[in-house]
């Protein structure tokens, strides 16, 4: 497998990473990462329940679909850690993938459509493709993470509040979008990573433009003099005929 070619591998990466993004962005929104169920015993009453996201927040009676209860400012006063602790975690792992799909995008865009000869002029700004999803695969790598520990610390968080209080909360479906879309980031950067290493004709250091020199230098570049011709008179040995007497 070659740097210089635009594999499925990349390509299956780069999907991988928009899909998982997207479903960072629905876990952001939707207000159900938990929900509070609350019982009642008149028969003329229904049970309600609390969905509980990280920006709003809406109580339903079982059976209906529309909001009793809505609290669209309820980002300013939550009161549980792990729900904000997701406010400022999500967002930045959100920022972080999407600048490694930037990274992406620019290395395949360069191998795809750049000539294999490389300008004399630009051989010190080259784009490095393999570097560019190398960076990539680690800034996925580094968005799973901060994704990855908040949304499972909010499974033993509701265990907690449980035990604290009633056993009336539980997780909803964001937590399992959350961890599903940080899976997709992970498979991201494995993807990368073995496209990297598979690549034959990078120079060492990694960090370093695919061509260790640009192949046109070396044929347009003046040729230098001999080391004889640089010689002075004084230099050069001349041979002396001399005539026996």
């Amino acid at each position: 497998m070659g740097c210089r070619d635009v594999h499925a591998a990349t390509v299956l990466a780069f999907l991988s990473g928009t899909a998982s993004v997207a479903g960072l962005l629905a876990a952001v929104l939707l207000p159900n990462w938990r929900q509070m169920r609350l019982y009642t015993f008149n028969k003329n009453e229904r049970n309600v329940t609390v969905y509980t996201g990280l920006w709003i927040k809406c109580a339903r009676f079982d059976g209906s679909r529309d909001c009793v209860i809505y609290d669209p400012q309820w980002y300013t006063a939550v009161d549980q850690l792990d729900l904000r602790v997701l406010q400022f975690a999500l967002p930045l792992s959100m920022l972080t993938a999407v600048s490694a799909l930037f990274l992406c995008l620019i290395g395949m865009c360069n191998t795809a459509f750049v000539s294999t000869v490389p300008n004399v002029k630009l051989a010190k700004c080259l784009v490095n493709s393999a570097g560019c999803h190398l960076v990539a695969g680690l800034l996925f790598l580094l968005a799973c993470a901060i994704c990855l520990t908040p949304s499972i610390w909010v499974i033993f968080y509701n265990s907690y509040l449980n035990r604290k209080y009633e056993p009336v909360f539980s997780f909803d479906i964001s937590v399992f979008i959350a961890i599903a879309s940080a899976g997709g980031l992970f498979f991201t950067s494995i993807m990368l990573f073995l496209w990297y290493c598979a690549c034959k004709s990078l120079p060492s250091p990694f960090w370093q433009p695919l061509y260790s020199h640009a192949p046109s230098m070396h044929s347009y570049a003046s040729q230098p003099y001999s080391a004889r011709s640089r010689l002075s008179a004084m230099d050069i040995d001349i041979p002396v005929v001399t005539h026996a007497t």
